[in-house]
């Protein structure tokens, strides 16, 4: 049985950018909405939500859009730093 992480970004630019990357990773990210992206994996894939986590980050920092991924009840969302 497959599962999914939910991503949701704050704009679509940086939507689109995380897709790419995700696809160049090897993923099959699949648009939701307008910001949104689910990327499938298998249960089987232990500690992979958590793998794809740090990943957003490393893609994140390599954007370099002043973001920072929060995850929360199985979403990551990409927020901007508060003071």
């Amino acid at each position: 049985m497959a599962s999914k992480v939910q991503v949701e970004a704050a704009r679509i630019p940086d939507r689109d950018r995380l897709m790419e990357e995700l696809v160049e990773h090897g993923l099959d990210p699949r648009p939701r909405g307008e910001v949104g992206i689910d990327v499938p994996y298998a249960d089987d894939a232990t500690g992979h939500a958590d793998e794809l986590y740090h990943y957003v980050e490393d893609v994140v920092m390599k954007i370099g859009s002043p973001f920072v991924p929060v995850k929360h009840e199985g979403v990551i969302y990409l927020r901007p730093p508060t003071d």
